[in-house]
């Protein structure tokens, strides 16, 4: 259940009692041991529920700076998360909190009303919220357990506090170092436990993001039980010193390296991971951004993946080395897969070899070959382009081949005589019919084309290919030509996915620039940090068309992209969309299913029960949601029969 029932209520109300009369809490009672300790060391600091706070005063002016300033790092990478969580939970009488390492609460963003509320019980920046001083609470009792907890209603030591919910987690440093708590605190009439796993993904974010300032310059491995997870919220990621000794890690990092922060800066990795350094960069170099398989030391194996730094920190911004200016380049966003296919593919500007691109449907294979084009020799002559998807096989030959003109009906070039002297891209040329692969294979080794019905003639051009699906895996099911395989295969380039790209912020600043010249569109918090956490499955296409719609849909004084902007089909997507950090917990709100019922309910009870505005919370039609409704009633139904 979503609230503490009245049973529940009552039994903790009784805890409490014996608590207080006896020093412990009787078994009987189930009040968990951390609950429990966290009672212990209140009434061990002198509190009791009902008396009076110990004065402890507030921090004004100076002092307040200076706490402050003490944190400017975590402030600086807290506070687009702290207001992305503050529009997730805006109108819903609750508030965002981040404390330092003190228990000192630096920062707040709520719902007027409810922050008058909490400023009643000192719940405000400047305030201490340690459990020495306010007992059992969100902030005070993660900092002394240093885990992730809510505390409900009477769960509060004080019963002053016992109206409030208060859902926590620790924030640390890539040093292991606590640095503060992020909380969210509310009605706890209104509490639900979606908030929990939202604030502990959002403690997540703050912690990579402190991580990759800190640790952006250095040697990184990504790594992750699965190959997939590389990339996500989830994934351990830990710095390494040019000696290969471990020298920072995000918290997944600590866990999956099964590290204590006493451990950075002594540890080479080869003690916790059975690799070399020198191998891991060797793989990199052979097989750049695919994952290795490694084993830790009791034999459990981990997804690995290295990246190079990005240079020497310094006190002023140094201007990266001059790189090459042209249509290549201005693909160039950040991404290190991305750069080093570019890279690749610079040097083959002018040679006789043929190029190969693979990749999800999506990732950009035509606009990737279209720079190649305009940033060589032949950018003043054609770039033809064939998709043989989507052309009908009985059409494909003349499509390609072109035929010669009769009696009857005029003459046809084809594709491959019209990009003579320029670049041909035939795109998904795992679709191309046998018959078809082996006549290109001619032309590719005579240097002559026979269209159909007429006579032999030289062609030139550049060839670039691409496909989504495994070549070799056709050509052993004997649907495609080996000879023609080697033959378009001078060197292969693999285009990352979106997923699992570097550069989403810098590329989405460039789509929108393209999109809307010199306007300064840009996203709303909460749909920038969905876009963020979303697979996007039809990769670059997908992203892209989604902003083209945004865009238009844009008054004329609007810079700023919100949910009414995106289509209705993706907005459903991404509200329901399960959280990285819920995946990872292993909890069992963390199913999508369960996840997507968490939100809805939580919709629901905000709205007092009215499905219109539930539906307009959620961003979807009223339709949808009593569609979703049923859904959910079907799956705990089948659910039900399959326990009996």
């Amino acid at each position: 259940m979503t609230l503490i029932q009245k049973s529940g209520r009552a039994v903790l109300r009784r805890a409490r009692e014996l608590f207080l009369e006896r020093g412990e809490v009787p078994v009987a009672y189930m009040v968990n041991n951390l609950l429990a300790r966290s009672w212990r060391r209140s009434a061990n600091a002198g509190l009791t529920p009902e008396g009076r706070l110990p004065d402890v005063g507030r921090l004004e002016g100076h002092q307040l700076a200076q706490a402050t300033e003490r944190q400017h790092d975590l402030l600086t990478h807290a506070r687009p998360v702290m207001e992305y969580l503050y529009s997730q939970t805006r109108n819903s009488e609750s508030m965002v909190i981040l404390s330092d390492d003190r228990g000192i609460i630096l920062q707040t963003y709520g719902d007027a009303d409810f922050l008058h509320r909490a400023e009643r019980i000192a719940l405000a920046p400047g305030f201490s919220w340690s459990e020495r001083y306010r007992g059992t609470n969100g902030i005070g009792t993660v900092l002394e357990e240093s885990v992730p907890l809510s505390v409900i209603g009477g769960e509060h030591f004080l019963e002053r506090n016992g109206f409030l919910s208060c859902s926590a987690a620790p924030v640390k440093g890539p040093d292991g170092r606590l640095l503060g708590v992020l909380d969210i605190s509310g009605d706890e009439r209104h509490y639900h436990p979606h908030t929990f796993s939202l604030v502990r993904t959002a403690a997540q974010m703050m912690e990579n993001r402190l991580f990759e300032a800190s640790h952006g310059h250095h040697l990184r491995i990504h790594f992750h039980l699965l190959a997939e997870g590389i990339g996500t919220f989830d994934e351990g990621v830990a710095a390494l010193s040019e000696e290969g000794t471990i020298i920072g890690a995000n918290q997944a990092g600590f866990s999956l390296l099964r590290l204590a922060p006493a451990d950075l800066g002594i540890t080479p990795l080869s003690h916790v991971l059975q690799v070399r350094l020198e191998d891991l960069l060797d793989w990199c170099r052979r097989r750049s951004g695919e994952p290795c398989l490694v084993s830790r030391n009791d034999g459990s194996r981990l997804f690995v993946r290295i990246e190079a730094g990005q240079g020497k920190p310094t006190s002023a911004p140094v201007p990266p080395p001059e790189r090459r200016k042209d249509a290549l380049s201005a693909l160039d966003t950040g991404d290190e897969r991305l750069a080093t296919a570019i890279d690749k593919a610079r040097k083959l500007i002018g040679k006789p070899i043929n190029l190969l691109l693979q990749g999800e449907a999506g990732v950009g294979k035509e606009y990737f070959a279209r720079a190649f084009h305009s940033a060589g020799p032949r950018r003043a002559a054609p770039f033809v382009s064939i998709n043989c998807a989507a052309v009908q096989p009985n059409l494909l030959e003349a499509e390609l081949f072109g035929f010669a003109p009769t009696l009857c009906r005029d003459g046809m070039p084809g594709r491959l005589r019209e990009a003579h002297g320029g670049t041909l891209f035939v795109d998904e040329i795992g679709d191309l019919p046998l018959p078809l692969q082996t006549r290109l294979l001619g032309v590719l080794l005579d240097k002559q084309l026979t269209p159909m019905g007429g006579e032999a003639e030289p062609v030139d051009f550049v060839l670039i290919c691409a496909t989504h699906c495994n070549l070799k895996a056709e050509i052993e099911s004997s649907r495609f030509s080996v000879d023609l395989y080697y033959q378009i295969n001078g060197i292969t380039l693999l285009l990352p996915p979106l997923r699992q790209r570097q550069d989403f912020q810098a590329l989405l600043a460039r789509l929108l620039d393209e999109l809307a010249p010199n306007r300064g569109i840009s996203l709303e918090p909460a749909v920038a940090m969905a876009f963020a956490s979303y697979p996007w499955p039809g990769n670059i296409s997908q992203l892209a068309n989604a902003l083209r719609a945004a865009c238009t849909l844009l008054d004329g004084n609007e810079t700023r992209i919100g949910w009414q902007h995106l289509p209705d089909d993706l907005v459903e997507e991404l509200r329901w969309q399960p959280s990285p950090a819920a995946s990872a917990a292993g909890e069992a709100t963390e199913n999508l299913r369960e996840l997507s019922q968490a939100t809805i309910s939580r919709a629901i009870a905000l709205s007092h029960g009215n499905m219109t505005e539930a539906a307009r919370r959620l961003g979807i039609s009223r339709n949808t949601l009593y569609r979703r409704l049923r859904t959910i009633q079907a799956g705990d139904e089948a659910k039900t029969e399959s326990t009996e």
